[in-house]
């Protein structure tokens, strides 16, 4: 088997799939690509049994064929050299690859293409299609708050929902929680699963800058996506998710609207006065006053600053986690927000203002107690 393909071409194409390569694997096979070219047309696949994604880039070739090639020494290679058209000559009887450029040649071994593992396939599946804009969005502003607690599989992934009123999509590792609800995107007939992290890191890598429409098929086991020539393949998680409307606060009388860049850059900087393990801040609203402070007190640091906001409500002091909340506000991308309080010891709510009628985004945030 033999064909020529653009270096710089094929590097790009490896860069969206390279991330589902695992190191720590008990297969070795899974550590290379599987390069499979029929009819001029390769497709490269990658997986680790639990996520699989493919792309395809058209070459010259005469033949059709099957290798699994080395992922590391490909992807190190071609990162290495300049944009030029190069040629793999692959001897299917030893399965070793030559890799022919300008100005050099390398070999590797490779690995019989019929042994690597068989990728899922769609079989009774349910479908619906995507806007790739709300789906990098959904992503970017809910991932943060995923879980890492392996002993709650559930709140490790991120919660899908479809039905005929839109989707909503669910992340929490119990001390913050982002719903985000979209209402173009329905389905006629209620269904719900849970996506690994992983896979919506790869999404997400993948989807940068494609302005496209995504198919997305599901069935109990597996999700299947697939946009611009690339397929992502991922076991869902087969857990329950918890129910979180209890957690959201449904009576938050104390109202404060605010600049949310202004915010951000004030928290980042009394961040670095704030205590290593707790990292707390305080706010204090007191009319149309925000104060933001922390303090450390086994170094004696201590920070803070007063800004201008829109406040109603009693006067009021609540702690909260600086990281968390640093991370919420920088996923928002609106000019301003809208946190809703009741008592220090209760749940804030965070709620972006958008101009876009068919998304709502909800992030919640579980104080911590002030140090007396």
């Amino acid at each position: 088997m033999k064909f020529i393909v653009s270096s710089n071409d094929l590097l790009k194409q490896i860069k969206i799939i390279n991330g589902v390569i695992s190191t720590n694997t008990v297969l070795p096979i899974l550590e290379d690509f599987l390069f499979k070219i029929e009819k001029g047309n390769l497709t490269i696949f990658a997986t680790d049994l639990e996520t699989s994604m493919s792309t395809e880039i058209e070459v010259e070739a005469k033949e059709d064929g099957l290798i699994a090639i080395p992922a590391k020494i490909l992807s190190d290679t071609l990162a290495a050299l300049p944009d030029q058209p190069i040629t793999f000559d692959v001897q299917e009887d030893t399965f070793s690859v030559e890799i022919t450029t300008q100005n050099g040649k390398y070999k590797m071994n490779g690995e019989n293409g019929e042994d690597y593992p068989k990728i899922p396939v769609p079989e009774d599946v349910t479908n619906l299609v995507m806007n790739s804009e709300v789906l990098s969005d959904v992503i970017a502003k809910a991932s943060f708050a995923l879980s890492t607690d392996e002993l709650r599989p559930a709140m490790t992934g991120l919660y899908c929902n479809f039905d005929d009123n839109g989707a909503t999509f669910v992340s929490t590792d119990a001390h913050r929680l982002v719903r985000y609800r979209h209402s173009e995107t329905t389905l006629k007939e209620a269904t719900n699963f849970i996506l690994p992290k992983k896979a919506l890191q790869l999404l997400k890598n993948a989807l940068a800058n494609a302005a496209t429409q995504v198919n997305i098929s599901f069935n109990s086991s597996n999700a299947f996506f697939s946009f611009n020539k690339v397929n992502l393949i991922c076991r869902l998680i087969d857990a329950k998710y918890p129910d979180i409307t209890p957690v959201i606060p449904t009576d938050n009388p104390n109202k404060l609207s605010i600049d949310t860049k202004t915010f951000a850059g004030t928290l980042r900087r009394i961040t670095n006065f704030a205590n290593k393990s707790t990292y707390q801040v305080k706010l204090k609203l007191n009319g149309n006053e925000l104060q933001v402070s922390a303090e450390d007190l086994d170094f004696s640091n201590e920070g803070q600053e007063r800004l201008t906001c829109n406040y109603s409500g009693e006067d009021m002091e609540i702690g909260f986690n600086a990281r968390f909340l640093s991370e919420m506000l920088n996923s928002i991308d609106s000019e301003n927000i809208n946190m809703e309080l009741s008592t220090p010891s209760r749940a804030g709510l965070i709620l972006p203002e958008s101009d876009n009628e068919a998304t709502d985004i909800l992030m919640l945030i579980m104080p911590v107690m002030l140090n007396t």
